[in-house]
């Protein structure tokens, strides 16, 4: 099993990765443009526009905040700034787990979306390994699951110590600030 997980980053340390600041410290992210080459540009336009500074991780996913849900996820969601929402670009299509091969795992970089196609700027980060959220998962009703487009590879502590905070139902409050996201160099 450890072999495998040095595998996954290995493999993922030769892809593009960006650096996201929040105000609790840096996530870095290898992006897989190989297998999700769609969402990875999406989401580096994002980045490269800059819409993504100012943005804000604002909803965390735990096993005691979704007593409705019969198939339970973790992850912490970001969005950018609700003022920003007339800047987001058209919405993607969804590349499927099922094409890409990639896999919702612990620290797994996916797009967030309402039904399949649209993926705009929302995305999310799995905190523990999501199966329920890979193609014919059956957290969507849709069963197409969600675009996963690269892993974490530093910051987990970070990520986790979101997944913590406080919130109310589902929303963090407050939410964590994201300065600002870049490609790392």
């Amino acid at each position: 099993m450890r072999f495998v997980c040095l595998l996954v980053v290995a493999l993922a340390l030769r892809g593009e990765q960006v650096v996201i600041e929040t105000t609790v410290g840096e996530i870095r992210v290898a992006l897989d443009e190989k297998r999700a080459p769609r969402t990875v540009a999406n989401f580096l336009r994002y980045v490269d526009a800059r819409i993504y500074d100012g943005a804000r991780f604002h909803r965390t996913v735990t096993m005691a905040n979704q007593p409705d849900n019969r198939i339970k996820i973790e992850v912490i969601q970001a969005e950018i700034d609700p003022s920003r929402e007339k800047e987001e670009f058209a919405a993607i299509p969804l590349e499927q787990t099922s094409k890409t091969g990639l896999r919702h795992v612990d620290g797994a970089i996916s797009m967030a979306r309402d039904g399949p196609d649209t993926a705009t700027s929302s995305f999310f980060i799995c905190v523990g390994t999501q199966p329920s959220l890979d193609f014919g998962g059956k957290r969507n009703p849709d069963g197409q699951g969600f675009a996963a487009f690269g892993h974490v590879v530093e910051g987990m502590d970070v990520v986790r110590k979101i997944h913590q905070s406080k919130a109310k139902a589902q929303a963090l409050d407050p939410p964590i600030g994201i300065l600002h996201v870049r490609r790392a160099r």
